[in-house]
Formats: C-alpha cells, structure tokens, sequence
C-alpha cells in the first residue's frame, strides 16, 4: 500500500489516473446541521436579512509563532507582507516554481510573531511542510477539519452576514461595531466572553467572522442566536454554505499544482496516502492525461492584481517573465448562468426510460472535489467551469469558469458540457450521457456590490 502521494501516483501510473478513479466522497461540511430550515430560504436570508455561519468544522488551522514566521510567510506569498500589522488579515495565496496556483487561505496576523492561516488542506500543508521542513524558528499547532479530527476543535468559528449584520452584532456586544476596513481585526464581548473578530463578508454584505477558545462556543452561539432574534437571522446548514462562494465569485478549489515537478517530489512524500491531495476525487467534462492541464495561474483566478515583487518567494521568476510577456491570452474568471431551460430537460432525464444526464445534486450539483466542465463555443473548448450549484437568489444554476478573454465579456453564449465522456468508477458517478447547457457569461463576482465597494477594500 502507498506510504504518500509520490507512491500513490506511481501505483495508479499517473495523478490523474490517481484523482480520476479516487473512491473518496467529494469534500463536503462536516458536523453542521445540513438544513436548519431548508436550504433555499437559507440562501435568500444572505441577502435579505442576516445569516449565521458554523465554520467551525469545515476548515484547518495552522497556528505559527516565533522569530521567523513572519520570514516563512513571505517566502511562500505572491502578495506582499510589509504592510501586515497585528490585528489584520490577508488572503495569503502561493504558487509552485513555475507560478502554477497551490492554494490559498486567511492569514491572521494576532500577536507580534504569531499568525493563524484558516482554509481548505492545500495551502496550509504547503504552509506546514515548510515551516517543519525549512529550518525556520517557529512553532507551529495544526487543528484539522472536524473529518479528521478526533474530538471537538481547538477553536469555533462563527460568521454572521448579510444586510442586517451589523445590527446582530450591535445588539450582541450592546454597542455599534467599529468602523473597520475589509479584514480588519478587533474584539468584542458576546455572552461574557472575550471574541475576536475579523471584519469580513460574502457576495458584497457586510459582516464579522468571530472565533474563541472551543470551550465558549455554546455561550458566544447562544447569545448570536438571541440578539439575531429581532433582525431574522437565520441559521445556514452545510448544504448552502458553499454556494456562497457562487455569488461572491471566489473559486474555492482549484486544483493544487503539485503533482509533477522533481522540485516538489519530497513534499510529495511529506503528504500522506491520506492526505487530502491524494484521495480527492477529480471529475467533469474536461478529461486530460496530463494533471497540468488542470493547473491554473494568479492571473486567471483574478489573483494577478495582488502579485507583488517586492519580495522573494517560490514562483516570482515565473511569475516575472508571464508580466513580462503580457495578460492578453490569459484566461478570465466568469461567472456562468446556466440556462433554464436547458437544465429543466437535464433534470427532467431522469424520468423517462434509459441513462438520463448525469443527477444534479442540489444545490451544490458537484459529484467530485476537483471539478472542471468543459466550456465550448464556436465547436471547440474555450474554458473550464468549476464550482457548480443553485443559487435561490439568482433563481438559475451557476458556475465559476475560466474563458478565453474574447468569450469573457458578460452576455455571451457559450456552452458547459455536463456529465463524464471518459467514464470513471467514482462511487458518485452513474450511468449517464453528456448533455450540452447553454450558459451565459456574467462577472465574477456577479453582484455588483460584490464588484465595487467590497472587492475595492481587500487589502493586497
């Protein structure tokens, strides 16, 4: 049996033979109630009212602290560390040599040597392979997801956003918030005890991300859900959460590029046949044999604009010379709105006689952790298309893709081809035929607060 991915891969023959055929469940979130009311209301109240978010399960923790972490960062980071106070945030984003995205994550920076990065595996195990691996002075506490964790988490994690979000947290501290830019840090006292609090929000709504010590979750939940009681909010369960990210136009899981360059053999081997990166199931329309056909640039995930060469880190030569040469053929984050009419006969399949299009799950429709859709026009493939679901809000199905910059502008056709043309043995995956859905492009993010006043106070 494989010890790590570089045996994985080479017991399958290829990474993608590897992810192609994984029998693991696509990533979903653990523990939390799946629907406290039902997942369409769920959704609306984001944008009406106010929403809680349990994030509390979903993600991992890598806590780093001493003389170097700071130095650790910065030579991970494609955007730049020297303007990071303590009681701040940054969307910490890291490449391989060749500029390929491995991951991003929420870096915060809490005491003077001290920052937590919180996301999904790939950039936190990039994060933690160097800090054990690279002779930096720091000390590092790893708290995974409540899928792997034994036990309760070292932190809670509790988000409440939408229209009426500040009026919630004003009615839980008993005082106004206070007039923080996106991603600043402060704290507040809720149910008597000390939160920190991180100045945040989804798809253009205001709101804060707060979190303590595991052992106040009850008390800080408790009073949340109390002080919400005269504003509507409403508790978001697991099967919503995600398709948040299909308003705010963030692309939550690109896939890591890690898997073929000699340079990375030995992180390769530091990741375990476990490991996230080894057992995610790959899938969708787009079949290559070759995993970096997958790959995706900064650039292409509208991450270009954040890219700071004011320091060294692993990919700044190569990112250097794609400057160089100009963004003009570089692929463009979109968001797709699937055509209603198109996906009713796609749903409606499965009630007639033989295979039927391949079952939307709803809302979040993926089958797999790593997905990637072909995008066609004009007779031939012209993006890729990814994070896929429903959107109540927008009453339609929506994906993020990557087009060609001549397809990217919003309004026009092109075509998602849904369901798999090379067959796989996934547990997920039926009997099924391909159909085509048109689809038309809108911005990503698709609202336009997202866009604008949101987006605009990100710092780099």
């Amino acid at each position: 049996m494989p010890n790590n991915l570089e045996e994985a891969i080479a017991a399958a023959g290829s990474p993608v033979k590897l992810l192609w055929e994984s029998q693991t469940p696509p990533a979903v979130v653990p523990r939390v109630v799946q629907e406290f009311s039902n997942w369409r209301d769920e959704q609306l109240a984001w944008r009406r009212t106010a929403v809680l978010f349990d994030q509390s399960h979903h993600m991992a923790d890598l806590n780093i602290k001493g003389p170097d972490a700071l130095k650790l960062i910065r030579d991970l980071a494609v955007n730049s560390v020297e303007n990071f106070p303590v009681d701040m945030a940054k969307q910490f984003v890291a490449v391989n040599h060749d500029g390929y995205i491995i991951g991003d994550n929420i870096l915060f920076h809490l005491e003077e040597d001290e920052y937590q990065a919180v996301g999904i595996p790939p950039s936190i195990n990039w994060l933690h392979y160097h800090a054990v691996t690279g002779g930096y002075d720091v000390e590092i506490w790893r708290d995974d997801n409540s899928l792997v964790r034994k036990g309760d988490p070292v932190l809670y994690r509790y988000q409440v956003q939408g229209p009426g979000a500040l009026d919630v947290i004003e009615r839980a501290t008993g005082a106004a918030p206070p007039k923080l830019r996106f991603f600043g840090m402060t704290r507040f006292t809720i149910g008597g005890k000390e939160v920190r609090a991180l100045r945040h929000g989804m798809a253009g709504e205001p709101g804060f991300e707060m979190w303590g010590p595991w052992d106040d979750h009850e008390a800080v939940h408790s009073a949340l859900l109390e002080a919400g009681k005269d504003f509507d909010l409403v508790e978001v369960g697991g099967r919503a959460y995600h398709t948040n990210a299909l308003e705010s136009g963030w692309l939550p899981r690109p896939l890591p590029a890690i898997y073929t360059d000699e340079r990375l053999a030995d992180y390769r081997r530091w990741l375990t046949a476990n490991a996230y990166e080894t057992i995610s199931p790959l899938g969708g329309s787009f079949y290559s044999p070759d995993i970096e056909d997958y790959y995706v640039t900064p650039d292409e995930l509208d991450y270009g604009r954040i890219v700071a060469f004011d320091h060294d880190f692993i990919g700044r030569e190569a990112l250097e010379r794609r400057a160089a040469e100009g963004s003009g053929s570089t692929r463009r984050k979109v968001t797709l709105v699937w055509n209603g009419d198109d996906v009713e006969k796609a749903v409606g399949s499965m009630f007639h006689e033989g295979p039927g299009a391949k079952y939307f799950n709803l809302p979040m429709a993926l089958y797999d952790t790593f997905h990637f859709d072909r995008v066609e026009a004009d007779g031939r493939v012209v993006g890729l298309s990814t994070w896929t679901g429903y959107s109540a809000n927008e009453r339609a199905i929506l994906s993020l893709a990557v087009v060609e910059p001549e397809f990217a502008e919003p309004g026009t056709e092109v075509e998602v081809v849904w369901g798999e043309d090379t067959p796989s043995s996934k547990l997920q995956v039926e009997d099924h035929v391909q159909v085509k859905i048109r689809a038309t492009v809108q911005p990503a993010p698709l609202t336009e607060k997202a866009r604008t006043t949101y987006r605009a106070s990100v710092p780099a």
